[in-house]
């Protein structure tokens, strides 16, 4: 179903500065001081996440720059459909590409989305058995 309401998108003056640093070193972040533009993009942004397709782009971009063919080649999918799910991703700051000769290389945008990329596949291979 597409939705005719325009989608929150991130602009300069509602992104954070990038610092130095890792996730682990930032701040703890008060969710009640997120405005309401905010917690829309980050609404989106899980929405985005929440296709199996862009999640597993997103994990093969993890160990770093990659082809969109050899993306296209490592999770069978078509060459159109990467092209489509990265720009969306790209969209939503979550990979950055860069341009070396006749080809798009694409890795992870910065070390918060890598980290939380980690962090969720941990929590997940856990065990989780009730005591």
């Amino acid at each position: 179903m597409i939705s005719s309401k325009p989608k929150a998108r991130l602009t300069k003056q509602d992104a954070p500065e990038q610092q130095g640093g890792t996730a682990a070193s930032a701040q703890p972040l008060d969710h009640s001081s997120l405005s309401r533009n905010e917690v829309a993009i980050l609404a989106e942004t899980f929405r985005l996440l929440g296709d199996p397709s862009r999640l597993k782009i997103l994990l093969t971009c993890l160990p770093g720059p990659i082809s969109v063919g050899d993306i296209a080649v490592n999770l069978d999918l078509s060459l159109s459909l990467v092209s489509h799910h990265l720009r969306l991703l790209r969209g939503a700051r979550l990979v950055r590409g860069e341009r070396q000769a006749k080809q798009i290389f694409y890795e992870i945008a910065d070390q918060h989305v890598s980290q939380m990329l980690q962090d969720m596949a941990t929590h997940i291979s856990e065990d989780h058995t009730d005591e």
